[in-house]
């Protein structure tokens, strides 16, 4: 059984990221989550940026989609724009922070990390699959 969640790689005009980190296991991801049966992925993403962060985004376009082999998640990642708010946490978050394109490889495991450069590269969209640890090569 598969489930499938939608994150936001929300770009700021100085080119900085919108991330957070989760207040269950500590780690910098992007602001995401999954995907209500009667939503849109683009009103998923924009729910769930909001809740998690504060900021309202205009959902750009899809940048890629990553399959978790181990959890059977498939994740739609959409590189969005803010639109206003004001950066707060949530119950799932104990920091949202913008983060430059270096913090984020320094901070995120590379599974997330690659989300976030896929979508900056405008090669998009991007396919791929991981294990929750790595990534597994195309094929």
């Amino acid at each position: 059984m598969h489930s499938v969640s939608v994150a936001g790689v929300v770009v700021r005009e100085d080119g900085r990221l919108l991330a957070i980190r989760r207040a269950d296991n500590g780690t910098w991801e992007l602001p995401g989550g999954v995907l209500e049966l009667d939503e849109t992925p683009e009103a998923g993403v924009a729910r769930e940026v909001l809740e998690e962060t504060g900021i309202h985004v205009e959902v750009d376009e899809l940048t890629g989609v990553y399959k978790n082999t181990t959890r059977g998640i498939v994740a739609l990642v959409f590189r969005c724009k803010p639109s206003g708010g004001t950066e707060r946490t949530s119950s799932e978050s104990t920091a949202v922070s913008w983060l430059t394109p270096d913090e984020v490889s320094e901070r995120m495991a590379e599974v997330y990390a690659i989300r976030l450069l896929d979508a900056l590269d405008g090669n998009g969209p991007h396919v791929r699959s991981h294990d929750g640890k790595q990534l597994i090569p195309a094929g």
